[in-house]
């Protein structure tokens, strides 16, 4: 009886185990609509991004984009995103390190590249750049984060 229920304990969280794989596909570029008007284009873009958020972007910056004073800086109302746009997509791109100062504070940490293809950069840089008192006026594109070199 022991035996039976180690083995399907074993067996439900094999096939209940989500892989960064099997997530990445759920907002994958398979996935986009083909429309012509700028704002469908955003909002289909923004979902997406959304996921790629709660993937790989919530555990530093927070569900409500604040991040950790001292720690992660915040998304929320972000000088940086709003003033230093080739720097943040470089930042999600290629990961950063070294001082930055947001919204007045100063971050010395490092944040690992997350390994996200250039549209799921540029989905994730519309989500964060368009939430929590973020605004701007030109939609981030793969063509864009492709440009963006180290």
């Amino acid at each position: 009886m022991i035996k039976s229920i180690y083995f399907i304990s074993i067996l439900l969280l094999c096939f209940s185990c989500n892989s960064k794989a099997k997530k990445r596909s759920s907002y994958s570029a398979e996935h986009v609509t083909i429309t012509n008007d700028p704002q469908d284009k955003l909002k289909e873009s923004m979902e997406r991004g959304g996921l790629v958020y709660t993937d790989f972007c919530m555990q530093c910056h927070m569900a409500n984009g604040q991040g950790v004073p001292g720690t992660f800086p915040p998304l929320m109302n972000s000088n940086w995103l709003q003033n230093k746009r080739t720097e943040s997509i470089h930042a999600v791109k290629f990961g950063q390190k070294g001082e930055i100062t947001v919204n007045g504070e100063t971050y010395n940490g490092v944040m690992v590249p997350m390994g996200l293809t250039d549209q799921e950069i540029a989905d994730v840089m519309n989500y964060i750049m368009n939430r929590w008192g973020n605004t701007q006026n030109t939609m981030v594109t793969e063509e864009e984060v492709a440009n963006i070199s180290k």
